[in-house]
C-alpha cells in the first residue's frame, strides 16, 4: 500500500488570466481523458457555487482554479472541449461546473461505474486504494472552501483529488470489460451528462425537513414565514441556512405557535447559531404568521398521483402482488449481475410499472408481455439496458400473479 505523503504532489494554484491562459495551452497539449473535481462550500455559504475547480491531465500536470479571482474560464472550457472529462461522483459537481461555463461533452464516472461494478465502498479514497492501492488523505473533504487564503495541505488534497483520476478511470475500465458492463455504464454516464437541473419548486418553504409533521394552516403559515425570514438572512449573509437555524427549529416553532418572543427563547429545540441573536427577527416571522390572513393548505394531493407503495397490500392488493413479485425477480438479477438492485432499476420505476402495468395486447385480461413492459420502462425513464434486461422478468413476475 502506497500512502499520499509518498508520491509526488506537483500542483499550480491559478488566480489571474496570464495564468488560466498558460494553464489552457498546458492542457490542451496534454493527451487522453482529463481529471476534472470541484470544491463547493455548501455547509458553509449560501449558494452552491464553486470555490475551487481541480484539473488534471497527462502531460500537462494538475492545476488548481480559483473562482473568486478569475472573471471567466474560457480558455480552459476551450482547451479541454470535445475531451473525454472525468468525474468522481459527477452529478454532484456538473451543476456548479456548468455555472462557469464548464460543460463536458462526454463523461466518465468513476464513482457510478463502480457502483455498476458491486463494489461495496464507492468512495474516492477506497476506490484508489482498492484499485490503484494507494491510501489518500481525505481530512478535508467537509471543508468550509470558500476560506481564503486556502490552506496549502488543503491544496494538496484537492490536486491528489484530479491526479490519480485518469489512471483510476484506466483500473475502472478494466474492470468493466472484464464485467462485459461497459455499454451499461456508458448509458448511465450519458444520462447524468445530459440530465436537466431539477426544477425550482413554487414554494421551496414546503421542503423543509419534518415539515410534514405540521398540520395545520396556521403551522403551516408559521413555517413558511420562517423559512422566507431565514433565506433572506441566510442571503444577506452568504451563509448557508441550516447554519443560522436548522429545519427543525422551524418545525418546532411552527408547531408551538408561540405566544411571544421570550415563549419562543423558551423552547429547548429551537436552536442554531442565530436562533438568539436574532431573536426578534424570528418573532417577528412567527407573528406574521400567527396572524396573517393568506394560510396555506396542506400541499395538494395530485388526483392521479400514485399512491404510497405501503398501503398497497390493505387497498390495492393486485398491485402489491405485482410489486412483491417483480422486486424479487429484479433483486435476483441484480444479485447475479454484482450490482445493487437500484442501479439496475431504481425503486420508484419499479414501483411505477407495478402500479400502473401496460395492458396486454390480447385484451382477456392476461399480464403484458416483456416488449410492452420494456416499452413502458422506457416511456417512465429507464435506459435501454435497464429496460433490456429487466422488462423480461417483471413480464413474467406480472404473469404469475395475474
Amino acid at each position: 500500500m502506497v500512502e499520499q505523503h509518498e508520491l509526488e504532489a506537483s500542483w499550480s494554484l491559478i488566480g489571474d488570466r496570464s495564468g488560466l491562459e498558460h494553464a489552457a495551452e498546458a492542457l490542451d497539449a496534454g493527451t487522453g481523458p482529463v481529471g476534472v473535481d470541484a470544491e463547493r462550500a455548501s455547509g458553509f455559504r449560501y449558494g452552491g457555487e464553486a470555490y475551487l475547480v481541480q484539473v488534471h491531465r497527462r502531460g500537462a500536470g494538475t492545476f488548481l482554479f480559483d473562482p473568486t479571482l478569475l472573471d471567466g474560464f474560457d480558455p480552459l472550457a476551450e482547451a479541454i472541449a470535445g475531451e473525454e472529462w472525468i468525474l468522481h461522483s459527477a452529478s454532484q459537481d456538473l451543476a456548479c461546473l456548468e455555472a462557469l461555463g464548464l460543460v463536458p461533452e462526454r463523461l466518465f464516472d468513476t464513482e457510478l461505474a463502480s457502483r455498476l461494478l458491486g463494489f461495496e465502498r464507492v468512495g474516492l479514497g477506497a476506490i484508489v486504494e482498492q484499485l490503484l492501492g494507494v491510501r489518500l488523505h481525505k481530512a478535508h473533504s467537509a471543508a468550509d472552501w470558500s476560506t481564503r487564503p486556502l490552506p496549502e495541505p488543503w491544496l494538496e488534497y484537492a490536486a491528489f483529488d484530479v491526479a490519480l483520476l485518469p489512471e483510476l478511470r484506466d483500473a475502472v475500465a478494466d474492470e468493466l470489460a472484464a464485467q462485459r458492463k461497459e455499454e451499461f455504464a456508458a448509458q448511465e454516464f450519458e444520462a447524468v451528462r445530459t440530465r436537466p437541473p431539477k426544477p425550482i419548486p413554487a414554494e421551496p418553504w414546503r421542503r423543509l425537513s419534518g415539515g410534514n409533521r405540521l398540520k395545520s394552516p396556521r403551522e403551516l403559515a408559521i413555517a413558511r414565514e420562517l423559512w422566507l425570514a431565514r433565506d433572506e438572512l441566510a442571503r444577506a449573509r452568504d451563509t448557508a441556512p441550516g447554519r443560522l437555524l436548522p429545519d427543525a427549529s422551524i418545525v418546532v416553532a411552527a408547531a408551538a405557535q408561540p405566544r411571544s418572543a421570550g415563549h419562543l427563547a423558551s423552547l429547548a429545540e429551537f436552536k442554531g447559531r442565530a436562533s438568539r441573536t436574532e431573536l426578534e427577527r424570528w418573532w417577528a416571522a412567527a407573528l406574521r404568521g400567527k396572524t396573517t390572513d393568506e394560510l396555506p393548505e396542506r400541499a395538494p394531493r395530485d388526483p392521479d398521483a400514485m399512491p404510497h407503495h405501503r398501503g398497497w397490500a390493505q387497498r390495492y392488493p393486485e398491485a402489491a402482488a405485482r410489486l412483491v413479485a417483480a422486486r424479487e425477480a429484479v433483486a435476483a438479477e441484480a444479485e447475479r449481475l454484482r450490482m445493487p438492485t437500484e442501479n439496475l432499476l431504481t425503486p420508484e420505476l419499479l414501483r411505477r410499472v407495478a402500479w400502473d402495468p401496460p395492458a396486454p395486447a390480447t385484451g382477456d385480461g392476461s399480464a403484458a408481455g416483456p416488449e410492452a413492459v420494456r416499452e413502458r420502462l422506457l416511456e417512465l425513464g429507464a435506459r435501454t439496458w435497464q429496460a433490456d434486461l429487466t422488462a423480461p422478468l417483471i413480464a413474467a413476475a406480472f404473469v404469475g400473479v395475474a
